[in-house]
C-alpha cells in the first residue's frame, strides 16, 4: 500500500489557479443588471418594500387613532370626575343650608317658648 503523497508546489499552485478560475467563471455566469430576470426580481423587491411601507403607515395611523381615542376617553373621565365633585359640593352646600335652616328653626322655636 502506497503512502500519502504530499502535493508539490506546482500542484498547489495549479489548484489555487483552478480555484481562482472557478470563482471567476461563477462570477461571469451570473446575469448582469440589465437582465430581465434581475430587473423582475428588483421590481418584486421594490413592490414588497412599498407594501411593507404601506402596512407600516396603516399601523402607525391605527396607533395614532387609538392614542387619540384614549386621550379623548381620559379627558371625558376627567370631566366626569370634575362634574361629580361639583355635584357633591353642591349637595354638601344644600345639606349644610338645610341643617342651618333646621338649627335656626329650633333656635327660633326655643326663643318663642321663652
Amino acid at each position: 500500500m502506497s503512502g500519502f503523497k504530499e502535493p508539490s508546489f506546482a500542484d498547489r499552485q495549479k489548484a489555487a489557479q483552478q480555484a481562482r478560475q472557478n470563482i471567476l467563471n461563477k462570477f461571469r455566469s451570473q446575469p448582469g443588471p440589465d437582465d430581465p430576470a434581475v430587473r423582475q426580481r428588483q421590481a418584486e423587491r421594490e413592490a414588497q418594500a412599498a407594501e411593507r411601507a404601506k402596512a407600516k403607515q396603516a399601523r402607525e395611523a391605527a396607533k395614532a387613532e387609538q392614542k387619540a381615542r384614549e386621550a379623548e376617553e381620559a379627558a371625558r373621565a376627567v370631566a366626569e370626575l370634575a362634574r361629580e365633585k361639583e355635584e357633591a359640593a353642591a349637595r354638601e352646600l344644600a345639606l349644610e343650608a338645610e341643617r342651618k335652616a333646621a338649627r335656626d328653626a329650633r333656635y327660633a322655636a326655643r326663643k318663642k317658648r321663652k
